[in-house]
């Protein structure tokens, strides 16, 4: 089962406003979290072979993962 990655980053002068990670998850657990968008594609694959090779108690049918896009600007401009 292959897995397409399609997305947008928006730039300014300083570089991009909004950004997407992702977190891969194994049942409830967060295993990778803040996993940059380039990374992503590579870091999943090698999880879900990991998974299927070795004995583990999980499955590839037990994990998962969560993309969040982050708005950079909104973060630089956030009042404390």
């Amino acid at each position: 089962m292959g897995f397409r990655i399609h997305s947008k980053i928006f730039r300014s002068k300083n570089g991009p406003l909004m950004e997407k990670i992702y977190h891969i998850y194994a049942g409830n657990k967060c295993l990778f979290p803040n996993i940059k968008e380039e990374e992503f594609t590579i870091t999943w694959n090698t999880v879900r072979g990991i998974v299927g090779l070795m004995q583990t108690n999980y499955t590839e049918e037990d994990l998962s993962y969560e993309e969040v896009t982050i708005n950079r600007q909104q973060m630089l401009e956030a009042s404390y």
